[in-house]
């Protein structure tokens, strides 16, 4: 048969691909494959679960019909790598804090094109995939965007055939599990890892020392001295690798995680004398590493362990990228020809002085030979002009546990200070506003500077925050290195967030624009010539209709309140924090609650304010709006009076597969922090993808989303950027008189103040009201007015069906730019200088229909 056909007297045949592997494609109507396809599930359920299939739990049944489709993506996984060897490809490193990569079920197997196939073969099992889905946890390995990112990065470079991969950590519980109790936000430990991960290959013979703390010695060495780092404590890193596998399973890429443990766990004279807890205290102190995401960093404790965790994963995936490079290449001056390592956000950072300290250190490497391989090597994504998210840790403790690297850092930084005196001689305000070091309030290691200064490129994630990075946070670097800052906006990969999350508005993707679409999504501009067509409205605003019944049920499930699938869903699903302004959001909710309450019979929309999102732990004022919207909801969804006309909900333990659900259903995207403070958000990319009209400030991606969908298209409110930093800097920024100047804002204020929200508690939410009376740093008082007229306008679109589906069509249709895989063919050619394959989608009939 000939490799290059696809289908054969009705069925999907074997593909082979250039790297040799053979992803087999089945479609549900070949018996004999399904029957192979059964046979392996039904013996892995017998020899792996040790388990009769009559009496095999849903969970059983996951992990054997994960291990078959794994056994899948092994094949693509280990025959691209060996081409990959074979040619010496350059490989790209992706070192991220957070992967939030969600179930990876349905994603295998879709990616593959075998999710209709494992369907039906397990349907003839008598097991529902959905159900069975259901037991598949979200891998607690992220938090929001950063996290979410990343994952979709990690699947565009294996679909695009990049080689490498992502390191990270493996937390055994992740951030936290978010429980709501009495409308408060409560963390629990995420024990996602309770049942074991059947993606994951334990790796026990990749282990790294990784060291902290003791002290450096100068020692001879050829007629000169070298640096020796004598650490005091080890710390073991064990590597797990999950293999990430690209669209049409032509290529996979690991993402390797490490988890932490003890050089000796048990200390066992310790044990022998009684002391059975203090024998393990090394355990619990090495393993501490590798628990949760974002410890608290409230206490002196809590910082160490972030920057412990930092370190960890940092060397010991830089040892292991080293190893690599010298196993296959040799030469470590080839390292920038052969290696390109991307650090996402400030966390990696500390790989700028690890880096020289391994070539240096260990490989002998001379300094002013090492520093430009280092430099060519790094690149660092800065995804925040948030100072205090920048990262900055305390000299003492930097000294105490990374003393050569403090060391390592005090000569990067002498020598980058030269090139600024020599460009801005006598500049003592430059000198002190590029230096690594803080030297105010106690001296403080700079990690967003850091991550400049060794790095060959530093990337924005959106038009507007990239000219933002150059015009504040890095004015003064970007004045020393005025080449270095370029702009790649964020993306998101549209086999989990279209294909995978809303398949019926695929199909009819496809009906409208081809099956092309599937691989080229510039063929999304298709829908604009037809956004007119009632036909097509009435079809999307179906599938609209049918996702939102989905959500309706899950609210219903996980919070026992019964929404109308007919009313405006407005949706706003991110990280809780002051500057992402769900505060805002609530504000308006009050004021509108009360004009119902005032002119009952007025023609009102329906509309179900739906908010979902982590507030960090330590973070009081985010937790607290968690709680005045569980105390608004509480009021307003029992108020007869309002028959049902406004709904408020919070989802609990927001997470992938619950966005999964969300953003298919969404008519409204809620994108309105504070103009000049979202770096560029992804949330809103995946609500307009699926239809969803945007209300957002002028900020971040919503600025490239106007371009790209027509900014007459969508509901921009508010200040802009530089409104905003031109209020902040002439102190012309006024709470008292906006509120004054604002009837409906007084009002609501009034009332949460008083008590009427909170039992009569007037102190509850004292602490949040009382920032907006004061300084409102987030601009929340001057936007209000803004914001609520803007709410209004969206109700009188509303009334209009034709028109809020027109727009919905159009918002779709203009969603193309903002795949990953664009973004990443950008960093590929521009940043990390390795090719992209062009991989067409066998598949494409079989999905489409």
């Amino acid at each position: 048969m000939n490799d290059s056909q696809t289908r054969q007297r009705g069925k999907a045949v074997h593909i082979s691909t250039a790297a040799g592997a053979a992803p087999v494609v089945i479609s549900p109507q070949d018996e004999e494959a399904l029957s192979a396809i059964k046979s392996e599930v039904l013996s892995r359920l017998l020899l792996a679960a040790a388990k009769d299939a009559s009496i095999a739990t849903q969970r059983d049944w996951f992990v054997a019909a994960a291990s078959v489709a794994r056994d899948r993506v092994i094949r693509s996984w280990l025959a691209s790598e060996r081409v990959n060897v074979a040619a010496g490809r350059k490989r790209v490193y992706y070192l991220s804090l957070e992967f939030l990569i969600g179930r990876l079920f349905t994603d295998v197997l879709s990616n593959l094109g075998l999710k209709e196939a494992f369907d039906a073969a397990l349907g003839d099992l008598g097991v529902d995939l959905n159900r069975m889905r259901d037991t598949e946890p979200d891998a607690a390995l992220g938090n929001g965007g950063l996290g979410r990112l990343a994952a979709c990065f990690m699947e565009s470079m294996a679909t695009l055939g990049i080689p490498g991969g992502g390191y990270g950590i493996r937390y055994d519980h992740g951030l936290f599990r978010q429980v709501i109790k009495d409308g408060w936000q409560q963390e629990y430990p995420e024990t996602w890892l309770s049942f074991a991960n059947p993606w994951e290959f334990g790796r026990a013979e990749v282990v790294y020392d990784v060291h902290f703390g003791g002290h450096t010695e100068m020692v001879p060495s050829r007629g000169g001295e070298r640096a020796v780092w004598r650490p005091d404590e080890t710390v073991e890193a064990v590597a797990f690798d999950l293999p990430i596998v690209g669209f049409h399973g032509h290529h996979a890429n690991p993402l390797r995680l490490w988890s932490a443990r003890a050089v000796d766990p048990l200390r066992l004279d310790a044990f022998n004398s009684g002391d059975h807890v203090g024998a393990l205290n090394e355990q619990v102190r090495a393993e501490a590493i590798s628990k949760v995401l974002y410890p608290s960093d409230a206490t002196a404790a809590g910082r160490e362990l972030r920057l412990r965790q930092e370190y960890f994963f940092v060397s010991a995936s830089l040892q292991d990228i080293l190893r690599r490079h010298i196993e296959t290449f040799g030469d470590l001056h080839a390292l920038p020809e052969q290696v390109a390592i991307q650090l996402n956000d400030t966390h990696p950072s500390i790989a700028v002085p690890e880096l020289m300290r391994i070539l240096v250190d260990i490989h002998g490497v001379a300094w002013d030979e090492a520093w430009p391989l280092v430099n060519a090597t790094l690149s660092y994504t800065n995804h925040t002009l948030l100072p205090e998210a920048l990262e900055s840790w305390p000299v003492p403790l930097f000294e105490r546990l990374l003393p050569r690297h403090q060391q390592i850092i005090y000569r990067i930084n002498a020598d980058h200070l030269n090139v600024a005196k020599r460009k801005f001689p006598g500049d003592d305000a430059m000198m002190a506003s590029v230096s690594l070091i803080d030297e105010n309030d106690g001296r403080h290691v700079r990690m967003g500077h850091l991550a400049f200064v060794g790095s060959h490129r530093v990337n924005g994630v959106s038009a507007l925050h990239t000219d933002l990075m150059r015009k504040t946070v890095f004015r003064d670097l970007h004045a020393l290195y005025p080449d270095r800052i370029v702009n790649k906006t964020n993306g998101i990969t549209f086999r989990r967030w279209l294909y995978q999350a809303n398949p019926a508005l695929t199909r009819l993707l496809c009906d409208v624009c081809g099956g092309e679409v599937l691989d080229d999504p510039s063929r999304l501009a298709h829908l604009r010539g037809q956004s007119g067509d009632a036909a097509l409205q009435d079809r999307a605003s179906a599938i609209k209709r049918a996702n939102k019944a989905a959500l309706s049920n899950m609210i219903a499930e996980q919070v026992g309140i019964r929404v109308d699938p007919d009313a405006l869903f407005d949706v706003q699903i991110k990280r809780i924090h002051e500057y992402k302004r769900q505060l805002l959001n609530l504000l308006e909710t009050v004021a509108l609650y009360n004009a119902i309450r005032l002119e009952p019979d007025r023609a009102w929309i329906p509309r179900v304010k739906i908010f979902a999102g982590k507030a960090a732990a330590s973070y009081t004022q985010a937790k607290l709006i968690i709680k005045l919207a569980n105390d608004i909801a509480a009021m307003v969804n029992t108020d007869p009076q309002i028959r049902g006309l406004l709904k408020v909900i919070f989802l609990p333990n927001y997470n992938v597969t619950c966005a999964e659900t969300i953003i298919p259903a969404a008519d409204l995207s809620e994108q309105i922090s504070t103009a000049g403070m979202e770096a560029s958000g992804t949330g809103n990319m995946k609500l307009s993808l699926n239809g969803a009209l945007t209300v957002g400030t002028y900020d971040g991606a919503n600025v490239e989303i106007a371009e790209h969908v027509g900014r007459e298209n969508i509901f921009i409110f508010g200040l802009t950027a530089e409104e905003v930093a031109a209020r902040r800097q002439a102190g012309t920024h006024d709470p008292a008189a906006e509120i004054e100047n604002a009837p409906m804002l007084r009002n609501a204020l009034a009332q949460i103040e008083s008590g009427a929200y909170s039992g009569g508690d007037a102190e509850r939410f004292k602490s949040l009201i009382g920032n907006l009376r004061g300084k409102d740093h987030y601009m929340v008082t001057a936007d209000f007015d803004a914001y609520y007229a803007m709410q209004r306008h969206i109700d009188e679109v509303w009334h209009r069906p034709r028109e809020w589906a027109r727009l919905a069509l159009l918002n779709i249709a203009g969603m193309a730019y903002f795949s990953s895989d664009r973004s990443i063919r950008e960093y590929a050619e521009d940043i990390w200088d390795v090719p992209v394959e062009e991989v067409l989608n066998p598949y494409r009939a079989m999905i489409a229909v």
